[in-house]
């Protein structure tokens, strides 16, 4: 549960040289320009910061016109959404709801709405892992823009924990109202958030006409079609490793790639990691995951996924999934072993064992 700063995805060489490479495709000619029709295909991307991480954008196209028409729209979708959704932004739809808690439902955009129905959809699979009112616990552990590396004390976190239970969230579709029952409960849309942007990202590159794209937002990254004559390869990050380096890598077309890690934002003290992803059962960091990857074709759903499957460990976790349609795990336990779920089997390249270490 988090709405992260650094991007929990590592993407392996492939698609980071291919950023290098996004220069004019030739086709000119003196007598007449190239056209996008005339010229040949090649990467057109763009980066910049949105919803608080890096926002990377991809696209395999003779048109660099049209593309970057496209990554602007897309900025400025994510800017919106951000106004909608976060914790930080002034008069969004999430601090009203917050400041209404347990005294009125508040009318909310229908994009609101949407995600928090989804992030109930999540709730229940998870059995409540994923609880989207871990807000309460937001300003008792700082690992935001305000952290400190303070841990709180037993009885701060005590106090907090009734205040966190997703099924006292009222979602109201036909009043278009979203209603937190209890006092001084708080919704932090940091889980599942990103993932809608990126979902609708894809809906606004497609509508341009795109086939061949990837969106990375921070941890979460959706590929579109093909990488030239390839699918997309992808890389999960070594959750112990300094350098960001993967430790494996798959290849995937049409699909969400989303990863959740106790790597992204984090502290070490006395010989403990404390790290952003609460269990809000316990108000403590979660202690069974390092690394969780979900690979499925909603970005919304593996955003919320991969932070719910990290907080049910491997064992709870890969039961899930195998559980659900279309959705996919490579999990690194705490023990520091690697699961693949049946779907990846064949698919996922372990390029070397993850590194070890506290």
């Amino acid at each position: 549960m988090r709405e992260r700063t650094v991007a929990s995805l590592k993407t392996a060489a492939g698609i980071v040289l291919l950023a290098g490479v996004a220069a004019c495709g030739g086709g000119a000619t003196e007598e007449a320009p190239a056209t996008p029709a005339t010229r040949e295909a090649h990467v057109v991307a763009r980066s910049g910061l949105a919803m608080g991480s890096s926002l990377t954008l991809m696209a395999w196209t003779a048109d660099d016109d049209g593309a970057n028409q496209a990554f602007e729209a897309v900025f400025r979708e994510f800017d919106r959404l951000d106004h909608l959704l976060s914790v930080w932004k002034e008069g969004s739809d999430v601090l009203a709801l917050n400041a209404a808690a347990g005294d009125h439902a508040v009318r909310v955009s229908p994009e609101t709405l949407e995600v928090l129905t989804l992030a109930r959809q999540v709730s229940d699979w998870t059995g409540g892992s994923f609880d989207v009112t871990f807000g309460a616990l937001s300003d008792v552990w700082k690992f935001d823009q305000d952290q400190d590396d303070s841990i709180p004390s037993t009885s701060t976190i005590a106090k907090r924990l009734p205040l966190i239970d997703y099924r006292k969230l009222v979602v109201d579709a036909a009043a278009g109202t979203a209603f937190l029952q209890g006092k001084g409960m708080r919704a932090h849309l940091g889980g599942i958030g990103k993932g809608y942007a990126v979902e609708k990202a894809e809906a606004i590159l497609r509508k341009a006409g795109l086939n061949n794209f990837s969106i990375q937002a921070g941890g979460d990254l959706y590929v579109a079609g093909q990488r030239g004559d390839r699918p997309w390869r992808l890389g999960i990050a070594d959750p112990r490793a300094p350098d960001g380096a993967i430790f494996a890598r798959v290849e995937l077309s049409d699909a969400t790639f989303s990863t959740s890690g106790d790597y992204e934002r984090f502290f070490i003290k006395n010989g403990v990691r404390y790290h952003h992803i609460l269990d809000p059962r316990t108000g403590q960091p979660a202690r069974l995951s390092r690394s969780v990857t979900i690979v499925s074709k909603r970005p919304v759903l593996a955003d919320g996924l991969s932070t719910g499957v990290f907080l049910l460990g491997p064992e709870a976790g890969m039961a899930l999934v195998e559980r659900l349609p279309d959705v996919e795990a490579v999990i690194v336990g705490a023990d520091n072993q690697v699961r693949v779920s049946s779907g990846l089997q064949g698919k996922v390249e372990i390029v070397h064992p993850p590194t070890d270490g506290l």
